[in-house]
């Protein structure tokens, strides 16, 4: 099997953590912008977008501390990005879309799948719950996101692959464990495979069934 997460090194997992998190924390505050709520509401969507889904992963899992009490210096950084986000938006007059929503948040999803994938794979689940703990991990801050903003979750009413892309880029990561691969390449495997079909989902304008009455 690949190499624990301890001999990747707390270094590594720190980085793509912060990475997640900076993504999603960006999608949020950027959501919350476009909404034009205050600096308290940008502040929560954006915390909320940012742990909610390592938070549920971590509930799931059963790892205590959670990820954001284990390293505080996120809680910062995420602070400080929604500060320095205010300003920069207000003076600049910056028009928020909701595409330059979409690219932080297909970062997020691939950099949160990997992980989520990697911990569970860790802690000795089979391969379908680990899977399944990298989409619920990538999909739940986003869906925490849209829901406070008083939207459907992008997840389930754009009709783009949002979930299915964390899926399949969740069977790349496990596959790449079953070839004892090294854990960089399994994690970088599982990123790109997970942003990049989300980003041609969305260039392409690729479409899931609808229920259609």
């Amino acid at each position: 099997m690949l190499v624990d997460i301890q001999s990747w090194g707390e270094t590594l997992r720190l980085v793509v953590e912060l990475a997640g998190t900076t993504a999603f924390a960006v999608s949020g505050l950027l959501e919350a912008a476009r909404k034009r709520l205050d600096a308290v509401g940008v502040c929560v969507v954006a915390f909320l977008t940012a742990f909610g889904g390592g938070t549920l992963r971590d509930l799931l899992l059963d790892r205590r501390p959670f990820f954001w009490v284990q390293h505080v210096e996120l809680l910062w950084g995420v602070m400080a990005l929604c500060v320095l986000a205010m300003l920069f938006l207000r003076q600049q007059h910056f028009e928020v879309t909701e595409k330059a929503i979409q690219w932080p948040d297909a970062l997020g999803l691939g950099l949160f799948a990997a992980t989520g994938v990697h911990l569970a794979l860790v802690d000795g689940m089979p391969l379908l719950v680990a899977v399944l703990l990298g989409v619920i991990t990538g999909v739940f801050g986003g869906v925490l996101r849209d829901m406070v903003c008083n939207e459907v979750p992008t997840a389930f009413r754009d009709h783009r692959p949002y979930a299915v892309c964390a899926f399949a880029g969740g069977w790349v990561y496990a596959g790449l464990w079953l070839l004892d691969a090294p854990g960089w390449m399994a994690l970088v495997a599982c990123v790109v495979t997970t942003a990049g079909l989300r980003l041609v989902a969305l260039w392409r304008n690729w479409e899931l069934p609808a229920w259609r009455v």
